[in-house]
């Protein structure tokens, strides 16, 4: 396995983000849907916070490549 081949998880506490670096494809439809959440610049660069959790839904759903995933919490 590439080191570079991450799996990161984010939560704001209702739903979590999930990230595969190896699946991510750059499209960028997550920053450009909810940019207050996807900040590539930044570290880290997902901040479910800054959103709700039916935009972050909405969103995740757009990701072509299925690099982005979510799982409602518990």
């Amino acid at each position: 396995m590439n080191p570079k081949d991450l799996t990161k998880e984010y939560t704001n506490g209702e739903v979590t983000i999930v990230w595969q670096s190896a699946k991510c494809i750059h499209s960028a439809n997550c920053v450009r849907n909810n940019p207050d959440v996807f900040q590539p610049k930044e570290k880290p660069w997902i901040k479910p916070e800054a959103s709700t959790t039916e935009k972050i839904i909405d969103t995740v759903k757009k990701c072509p490549s299925g690099a982005l995933t979510y799982f409602l919490n518990e």
